[in-house]
């Protein structure tokens, strides 16, 4: 990063991006589940209304590739009364910062694919990994690579009024909160945001920096816990738990997203399970949102 790009990050962060969060204009954020962990022996219709009668008002679902498919559990989920408000697509299996051109032209139209899920879905965003550092993908080639080929989604985005919602994963990329804001600001795009994951930066920061940092460039909000850390020594090798069971200072957390005023969606990504087990997960979210 040079001096102009340092100067320009710092004064980023200290502004707001003018978008403001999805959400509950009165302040509560919302909470949604992954359509994954819903019990796949019911029906797409009873998985939806399951959903919702334990006390969820979203769902994020997974690409489909398929109009037909994306019109049925649209449909599906009006019926049951609750939105599909995201397409959690990913990205590991072509990363924008491959380099060879063929996995990376992959990438492009696997992301342009499930935006389009998404805007028959009536979803609001897809997630997107952007990037993998290895041993044969260097920091400084996964960055410019990534942030190449993610300006070349841009334009679909724009067409379809899809955020694209980068998130921070165990990928070996955008290693701090700093970095990470920077690295949406680079777009310069209201398209482009941030997905930001709760557990997955625990063995190395404090989720509620992280929070503080990004501010309102974070869109969306994956909710799970690891046990061990929080940060490099705090005792990282550790492992994900269920909701409040782990390491993470759930009210401080709590007081991040309320101090930048977050009133989005917050997706639980933990394993699926029957209706009791559901049931556990919404109190769960309920404790977390009360501030306990």
């Amino acid at each position: 990063m040079n001096r102009r790009e340092f100067i320009g990050t710092a004064a980023a962060l200290t502004a707001a991006p003018l978008s403001p969060a999805y959400g509950d204009p009165a302040g509560r954020p919302k909470k949604s589940v992954m359509y994954a962990m819903l019990p796949g022996s019911l029906s797409i219709e009873d998985r939806f209304r399951l959903a919702r009668d334990v006390g969820f008002e979203g769902v994020e679902c997974g690409p489909v590739g398929s109009e037909a498919r994306a019109t049925e559990l649209r449909r599906a989920a009006e019926k049951a009364g609750i939105p599909i408000q995201s397409v959690i697509y990913g990205g590991w299996d072509a990363p924008l910062s491959d380099p060879n051109p063929a996995v990376v032209a992959k990438g492009i139209a696997n992301a342009k694919s499930a935006m389009q899920d998404a805007k028959w879905m009536g979803a609001e965003d897809i997630l997107l990994v952007p990037a993998v550092v290895t041993a044969k993908v260097r920091y400084q080639e996964a960055y410019e690579r990534s942030q190449k080929n993610v300006r070349a989604l841009i334009p679909t985005a724009e067409k379809l009024d899809i955020l694209i919602c980068i998130e921070e994963v165990w990928n070996n990329f955008l290693l701090s909160p700093m970095e990470f804001a920077h690295y949406i600001d680079s777009f310069r795009s209201p398209h482009v945001q941030a997905y930001f994951d709760v557990g997955n930066v625990v063995t190395f920061g404090w989720p509620e920096d992280w929070i503080r940092t990004l501010g309102k460039r974070i869109k969306k909000v994956h909710l799970k816990d690891y046990k061990g850390g929080p940060g490099l020594f705090g005792g990282n090798k550790g492992s994900f738990v269920m909701l409040r069971e782990g390491s993470i200072n759930w009210p401080e957390v709590r007081k991040a997203f309320a101090e930048i005023g977050y009133t989005g969606y917050m997706n639980t990504e933990l394993g699926g399970g029957d209706e009791a087990y559901l049931r556990d997960v919404s109190a769960r979210v309920d404790k977390i949102l009360a501030g306990e």
